[in-house]
């Protein structure tokens, strides 16, 4: 079983973020600052050698890898391998809404009226149901649906040939991946109640099939 560290990096800041805006799998640019957060993680992380860098397919992860690679002198990475298995959340109907009125209109129901009190009473994969549920169309992730697709993502990762003992592989995701991967790892260490910041770094300890999370929302 192959032991690696994955280091995991936020996007940077996109105009939906300022606006407190959900977006899962739809998109904003990437603001000035927003490419200032992928230059200043680029600098912090020039001289770690990775053997495999991947990103989400959405612009904003993909011009956020792009950026940390073109600022690392220890990689012979170039390009990031893309894959829609390493998305957001799926938001459904609430994609683009503002994020409290969306988690509102989630949780208010079963008497919990914002994502941290949803979190704190269950978990990120109970806000992910009754996300789901309370999309008049039902197409938002709910957990289940979330993790089968995450979890290939992973795979595509663990099964990659050229990633040996001791090697680095980056992975440029999500806020809500983020706080979902360290809460299903991090046995309970880390507060996953505010999502972390835009270019922040997390890292993540692969030995076979355990996993353990090492660093999180450490930021430039």
């Amino acid at each position: 079983m192959t032991k690696f560290t994955l280091y995991m990096v936020r996007h940077g800041q996109t105009y939906f973020n300022i606006y407190n805006k959900l977006q899962g799998w739809s998109n904003s640019p990437l603001t000035e600052k927003g490419r200032q957060n992928a230059v200043d993680t680029g600098e912090k992380l020039k001289n770690v050698k990775f053997v495999a860098a991947y990103c989400s397919d959405t612009t904003r992860a993909e011009e956020t890898a792009k950026e940390v690679l073109k600022h690392n002198v220890a990689s012979d990475v170039k390009a990031p391998i893309t894959s829609p298995f390493f998305r957001e959340e799926f938001y459904g109907y609430f994609e683009g809404n503002d994020m409290d009125q969306a988690w509102y209109l989630a949780g208010a129901p079963h008497g919990l009226p914002t994502f941290k009190s949803i979190v704190e009473k269950y978990s990120i994969g109970k806000a992910k149901d009754y996300l789901k549920e309370a999309d008049p169309f039902h197409q938002a992730e709910n957990n289940e649906e979330y993790w089968k697709r995450l979890d290939q993502g992973l795979a595509l990762i663990k099964n990659n040939p050229q990633i040996k003992d001791g090697d680095n592989v980056l992975l440029i995701s999500h806020g809500n991946t983020l706080l979902s991967l360290v809460e299903r790892f991090g046995n309970g260490q880390f507060d996953v109640t505010t999502r972390p910041a835009n270019g922040s770094l997390t890292k993540l300890q692969f030995d076979g099939d355990e996993v353990t999370v090492t660093a999180y929302n450490v930021q430039s």
